[in-house]
């Protein structure tokens, strides 16, 4: 499956990868941005297949429908109601104290959609789980998928959006004008 992916991503689509997911740490937050299409699944899912990394998503509910749900949930992913006031933070986070191993990819806009600021979710649940924050940058411009160094968020949170805003400063999603 690897040699496919990698056939496609590389032959057909034309990407690179620049980095790599963080091998010695078991449990991480990956933030993937800009999510502006539905092709950065697509790019996602290829991106893990090649660097052979085991990697789970949430996604909402409806994908998780017939016909096509028991594909969703092979690939890593969970549904979970949006519709719904749960605290899916504290949920998450169990999850992550649950497990010797866990690395869960969420898109920090949390939608398609063009929107002003990112949802904090992902922030909360690196915190609540004391995992760090890693992020993914879909760069339809570059062609490129790249990858950062794990982040320890701090006691700023300010600080630590900076962060994140300058690593996907320069990114251009599939759709610009709506990342």
């Amino acid at each position: 499956m690897r040699f496919i992916s990698k056939f496609i991503f590389i032959t057909i689509f034309g990407w690179k990868i620049v980095g790599e997911f963080p091998k010695e740490i078991k449990k991480y937050v990956l933030i993937g941005a800009p999510h502006t299409s539905w092709y950065d699944f697509v790019i996602g899912m290829l991106v893990r297949s090649i660097m052979k990394e085991k990697i789970n998503y949430i996604g909402k509910d409806s994908l998780f429908n017939s016909p096509f749900g028991f594909f969703f949930r092979w690939l890593g992913g969970t549904p979970v109601d949006r519709s719904k006031s749960n605290n899916l933070v504290d949920a998450i986070v169990n999850i992550f104290n649950s497990k010797d191993e866990f690395r869960l990819a969420l898109s920090p806009e949390g939608t398609r959609k063009k929107v002003e600021k990112w949802r904090t979710g992902f922030y909360y649940i690196a915190k609540g789980a004391e995992v760090p924050i890693v992020m993914l940058s879909f760069d339809f411009g570059k062609k490129q998928v790249a990858l950062s160094k794990p982040y320890y968020i701090t006691e700023n949170k300010e600080k630590d959006f900076e962060h994140f805003n300058d690593f996907y400063k320069d990114v251009k999603g599939k759709f610009p004008d709506q990342g």
